[in-house]
């Protein structure tokens, strides 16, 4: 796998720490040029000295995904600096926790615009760099709840679906540039995803320490990057639900919907 990312110019934003920080790590101790992009200057500096140790070549872009200005300096910046592009990651990511009849438009717009909006922005910006690239490549990482919304993560489900559906469209857009867009789904992951949530009031237990680590899933992203698979569904958790909601998605809306009422029974009782 070494020799397919030896020069390769990758852009990640969401680096800073999880997956992110896991993806540029191995990206980069395989001989890539790794643009890091996050909000948190702090997290990236150190990140990118790390690397920096091993004598990799690493760009730390202190960048908000959702802000025009900063979208347009960090693929401006990465231009300058590593002469072009070749594979852009879209894997910033908020969520929130809970119902959505209590919960707010502001919670909504921002899940959207972090989600949905700026990975979608920036990946018209980049289309012109990537044309130039070395087998360009768009990866999107969305989540199984971008193929089967699950109650109480509403607006992140909604941002998700809405990446899924951007993805599957740029595919054949996409090919009168050469660029692949590949998908990414991954399942329960032991990310910082679960520690930053923007709320988080659902009733139901999720023990996230149970998930994947983060570190592979960043081995099966770079491992899908390579062989250009145009969608991947990551852990057994994501596969078990996708594969039942495909043949018998009623079963799965009666489980779920059983499952909420249990938990707000015993709320009311409690």
């Amino acid at each position: 796998m070494t020799q397919d990312f030896v020069g390769r110019r990758l852009l990640i934003t969401g680096a800073s720490s999880g997956i992110g920080s896991c993806l540029a790590e191995q990206a980069a101790l395989r001989g890539a040029h790794v643009a890091l992009a996050a909000r948190s200057a702090e997290k990236l500096e150190t990140l990118a000295a790390s690397l920096h140790a091993h004598g990799d070549t690493v760009l730390a872009v202190p960048a908000d995904v959702t802000s025009p200005e900063d979208r347009q300096r960090l693929l401006r910046t990465v231009a300058e600096r590593f002469g072009g592009l070749d594979v852009l990651v879209n894997n910033a990511g908020v969520a929130g926790w809970g119902h959505f009849a209590d919960s707010t438009e502001e919670l909504l717009r921002q899940i959207m615009e972090v989600n949905f909006f700026g990975p979608a922005e920036l990946i018209r910006l980049a289309i012109p760099l990537l044309e130039q690239g070395h087998r360009p490549t768009i990866v999107n990482i969305a989540s199984m709840c971008g193929r089967r919304a699950l109650p109480a993560w509403s607006e992140y489900s909604a941002s998700k679906f809405a990446l899924c559906g951007l993805t599957e469209a740029l595919r054949g857009e996409m090919a009168r540039f050469d660029i692949n867009v590949l998908l990414i789904l991954p399942g329960l992951t032991r990310s910082d995803l679960s520690r930053h949530l923007l709320r988080n009031a659902g009733r139901m237990k999720i023990d996230f320490d149970r998930g994947m680590p983060p570190q592979q899933v960043a081995a099966w992203v770079l491992h899908a990057l390579k062989k250009g698979k145009t969608e991947s569904v990551l852990g057994s958790d994501a596969h078990w639900m996708l594969r039942i909601n495909k043949f018998l998605p009623r079963l799965v809306d009666r489980l779920l919907a059983r499952k909420v009422r249990r938990l707000y029974d015993q709320a009311s009782t409690g």
